[in-house]
């Protein structure tokens, strides 16, 4: 009986060490099990920080190049100064109708300049219509001044610039439809230059050029000088000039035929997309087509804060299905900005300015 008893404790003892032993081991494998957490953990937070810190990186050395798109008063005030070949203008033969919209609203210190700007235009075939919201600066008188230039021209109360463009573009006819905002003016040539390029390139859907910038007194004060087009970055930032974009009617018709009137800021942005999304093929034209103005009174000044901003964000949220912060937006912008600042230079180095 001792022998079996003394045998019986041995078992025992055997397998209360074994148990121990699995339980050290299991003890090893959850502390194993931790610090490979934690490693993987720091390892996230290493390769988030680099991300971070690359994408710092990026928007620094980019801002030391300076690129001019986005930046609006650039240099001093100076006379306007085109190239010679700008005021040249294209194939007298082009017969595309132009049609050209300009919504207005209390415009008056800048509305004249911008319809001097289209009906002394050295192309004949375009028709120029003005939808006026209900002015009471005198804007209508100046619009009445020129009525025999224009082919119709109205004054009602309306709910916003999106409306006023709807309602003009119900008169026009044109092949090619544009508008352009009642204190930004075309340059010389630019409805000459712009018919030619439509007609010899009939794969062609929509176009843009350079910008200048001017203040209130028609001064250059900038320059968005732009490379060649990127569909890409157009889902990430709006630099595209809309006083010098033009459009053929039929990419018009293919989107609704209207701006969307729920956009007070970013209806131009909503309808490239659109043209984009439904197969446009853009091209961005070798010259300057057309002055932006800033001004104390302009809505771009007054309505970014605010209403601009959310508009962005509704925009950024449509193209990629969640938030986007300004930095993951300015980042993806990055290469064309690169783009942008070459064409730039080059230009200068052309002695264009």
């Amino acid at each position: 009986m001792k022998d079996r008893a003394t045998s019986i404790q041995e078992e025992k003892t055997a397998v209360a060490e074994l148990l121990a032993e699995l339980a050290e081991r299991d003890a090893r494998i959850a502390e194993l099990e931790r610090a490979s957490a934690e490693l993987q953990s720091a390892r996230k937070a290493i390769r988030l920080a680099a991300k971070v810190t690359l994408s710092s990186l990026r928007l620094h050395a980019l801002l030391l190049l300076q690129p001019k798109l986005g930046v609006l008063r650039q240099y001093a005030p100076r006379p306007i100064r085109l190239p010679r070949k700008h005021r040249a203008g294209g194939t007298p033969q082009a017969s595309m109708k132009i049609s050209v919209v300009t919504p207005s609203l209390n415009q008056a210190p800048y509305l004249e300049r911008t319809i001097r700007s289209v009906i002394d235009q050295d192309y004949s075939k375009f028709e120029y219509i003005i939808q006026d919201g209900g002015s009471r600066d005198g804007s209508t008188e100046i619009i009445r001044k020129y009525a025999s230039s224009l082919t119709y021209w109205e004054s009602a109360e309306d709910s916003g610039q999106a409306q006023a463009i709807n309602r003009g573009f119900r008169h026009a006819s044109g092949e090619i439809m544009a508008y352009l905002n009642s204190d930004d003016f075309f340059l010389p040539g630019t409805l000459t230059y712009v018919a030619d390029y439509f007609s010899r390139h009939p794969n062609v859907d929509a176009v843009y050029g350079h910008r200048i910038v001017v203040d209130e007194q028609d001064r250059e004060v900038g320059r968005w000088v732009f490379p060649t087009h990127d569909d890409d970055v157009l889902s990430w930032v709006d630099y595209l000039p809309q006083e010098s974009f033009f459009w053929r009617r039929s990419m018009w018709e293919r989107v609704g035929s209207r701006i969307d009137e729920d956009f007070q800021f970013a209806m131009d942005w909503d309808l490239i997309l659109r043209f984009r999304d439904a197969g446009a093929r853009f091209a961005r034209l070798p010259r300057f087509l057309a002055a932006f103005r800033v001004h104390p009174q302009q809505k771009t000044s007054a309505q970014m804060g605010d209403v601009g901003l959310r508009e962005v964000d509704r925009i950024r949220r449509r193209c990629h299905g969640r938030a986007v912060t300004h930095v993951e937006a300015m980042n993806a912008a990055v290469p064309f900005l690169l783009r942008h600042i070459v064409c730039d230079r080059l230009m200068l180095l052309r002695g264009y300015r």
